[in-house]
């Protein structure tokens, strides 16, 4: 049986910010995009706006560098969503519960209801997997938005890994840490089934790509 006070949830919201803050922060982080204006900090200034999507794995990457406001990150319905919510929270992302496969279309209303208010964050294999692999959701979020992917690839040097189903990655302290971006995919607004299928598997083969860049990169640092 699981405690859900709301004072436990506090605790673990201001104390797991910290921990993020404390431990990633110490990163060496390195980013290569292939297009620069997708960069969050110069769409900030442009005005445009994006669906940024990174593995589960490495949530504590983005967790710590794109923590603002503008930033909506999507998660999950399940139970233990609720701490991991008030973490990101406590960091300074804006949150929609729900996910891409469950509680998703309450979720994309919601979203589309912030269209004005900045970005939006999503774990495409999330929150059960299987591992690096882009659910289909995602996809129709961006038809209905109108907003471009961009399917970040995120790395660690040696992380510590948990024993779940992402293999979850946690940084060792001063170590380097790499993200390689490639072009967005933008997705029509009319697309059929089979088109949805097809930006899934493209979506996914880019940021697939884009992972073993990272990695292999954090490898020569």
């Amino acid at each position: 049986m699981k405690i859900q006070h709301p004072m436990l949830f506090s605790a673990v919201g201001t104390a797991g910010a910290w921990a993020v803050r404390r431990l990633v922060g110490s990163s060496r982080f390195h980013f290569r995009y292939e297009d620069p204006n997708v960069n969050p900090e110069v769409a900030r200034r442009l005005g445009t706006r994006y669906i940024y999507a990174f593995f589960h794995e490495v949530m504590l990457f983005p967790a710590y560098y794109w923590a603002w406001p503008e930033m909506q990150i999507l998660i999950s319905d399940h139970r233990d969503g609720e701490y991991i919510t008030r973490v990101v929270r406590k960091l300074g992302f804006g949150v929609v519960r729900g996910s891409t496969t469950r509680g998703g279309a309450r979720a994309l209303r919601e979203m589309i209801a912030r269209i004005d208010r900045g970005h939006l964050c999503v774990t495409p294999d999330g929150p059960r997997g299987p591992r690096r692999h882009v659910h289909q959701g995602m996809i129709y979020l961006a038809s209905k938005t109108g907003w471009p992917i961009v399917g970040a690839g995120m790395a660690f040097h040696r992380p510590w890994r948990a024993k779940s189903w992402d293999r979850f990655a946690v940084p060792r302290p001063f170590r380097a840490a790499c993200c390689v971006v490639p072009p967005p995919v933008t997705v029509p607004p009319d697309v059929d089934r089979d088109g949805i299928e097809h930006y899934r598997l493209e979506v996914e083969r880019r940021m697939t790509r884009a992972t073993e860049e990272a990695e292999a990169w954090v490898e020569r640092l």
